[in-house]
């Protein structure tokens, strides 16, 4: 299992739309992509995925962009990575016609493995990944004297 370029695009432009999301400012592409060093191009088909997947809202106008469609406490990873890959990405296959006992156990296991890390992605929301962010801008700030 790997993160593709794709997901972790797509995450770092939520994760720019949920640090302003209180203050309900909206972001525009060319800002998320000096901000995470995303080609524009290729963030404006992330975004219109996302859009199109309920997750985000676009505003109109001189001071336009983007805005979550709803709380970053209520959109988890899982709803992130689904929309950007399609529910067959993260779907344990189900193979019926197994040839042998040992790739029916090999399944099983892979099953299982797909299974827990769904449930990881349940697990987090996009509020959890700004806090971590907080939490490791904290710990690497140094201080010279």
């Amino acid at each position: 299992m790997e993160l593709s370029n794709k997901s972790e695009y797509a995450l770092l432009a939520l994760l720019e739309l949920a640090s302003c999301y209180s203050s309900g400012e909206s972001l525009q592409i060319r800002q998320m992509a000096e901000l995470q060093n995303i080609p524009i191009r290729y963030l404006e088909q992330l975004l219109a995925t996302l859009r199109r997947g309920g997750l985000i809202k676009s505003i109109r106008g001189a001071k336009g962009g983007y805005v979550l469609a709803r709380d970053p406490r209520k959109i988890t990873l899982f709803d992130c990575i689904t929309c950007i890959e399609g529910l067959d990405a993260i779907a344990p296959v189900s193979n019926q016609n197994l040839q042998n006992i040992e790739t029916q156990v090999i399944q099983e296991v892979w099953q299982e493995a797909c299974q827990a890390a769904n449930a990881v992605l349940q697990q987090y929301t996009l509020h959890d990944l700004c806090e971590r962010r907080a939490t490791q801008r904290q710990i690497n700030m140094m201080y010279y004297i």
